[in-house]
């Protein structure tokens, strides 16, 4: 039988304090947005750190904690996924990506030039990972690996607004590049997700069409 301990740092607030707590919260997270014109301003490590360990604290299958970071500030390795994501997307907007998909993206103006994967201080690579387990011992089966990694990933993306950097999540397909730049197990790992991190530039935008949200009536059914 597992052994359990009490749960002792729970905190329970009234219910007119979780109103407000949540309020606030909401009004805060409306706030980030995808950007895509970054400052080279420089980002503490101890920020970035801090920012994956509360990643790390994600939900996940079996508490395998089926993810793998890499946080990456070097100019050469930053230069280097540039050159590839951007060979990728040139494909992409010369017609891979079919015609309903680029014209989905025109409001985002978006095209293949992505200098803010070289100009933004860090870009954190986020690997999905089969085996492993909580102990990392290379061949304990993983569980809800995609699901896992997806709300670490959200825990991450929250961290990084909360610390009050600015994001972008980038995912070029195939992302099979980042495996090699980054020297990870291609047996054991796949590239998730690319997420660009640090201060926004002086002229950065957000496009009017990203700030169209659904509304509650349309995200949420309640029974």
């Amino acid at each position: 039988m597992s052994e359990h301990q009490a749960l002792v740092d729970f905190i329970e607030y009234s219910a007119a304090e979780m109103l407000m707590r949540a309020e606030q919260n909401y009004q805060d997270i409306k706030r980030r947005h995808s950007i895509r014109k970054f400052s080279s301003r420089p980002v503490a490590a101890a920020i970035i750190e801090q920012c994956l360990l509360a990643a790390g604290t994600a939900p996940n299958g079996a508490n395998h904690q089926p993810w793998h970071f890499v946080a990456i500030q070097s100019a050469d390795v930053k230069a280097k996924i540039r050159a590839e994501a951007e060979a990728i997307e040139r494909a992409f907007y010369e017609g891979r990506g079919g015609e309903e998909w680029l014209t989905a993206l025109k409001p985002l103006g978006t095209n293949a030039s992505k200098p803010y994967l070289s100009e933004a201080p860090w870009l954190i690579a986020v690997f999905s990972q089969k085996r492993g387990g909580a102990q990392q011992d290379g061949h304990s089966q993983n569980y809800y690996v995609h699901e896992s990694v997806g709300i670490a990933t959200g825990f991450l993306i929250q961290a990084l607004h909360h610390a009050g950097l600015a994001t972008l999540t980038h995912t070029p397909k195939p992302m099979s590049f980042l495996t090699e730049i980054c020297g990870r197990d291609a047996d054991n790992e796949r590239p998730f997700i690319l997420i660009v991190a640090g201060y926004p530039a002086p002229d950065a935008t957000v496009p009017e069409h990203a700030l169209q949200k659904k509304s509650l009536a349309q995200l949420a059914t309640f029974l």
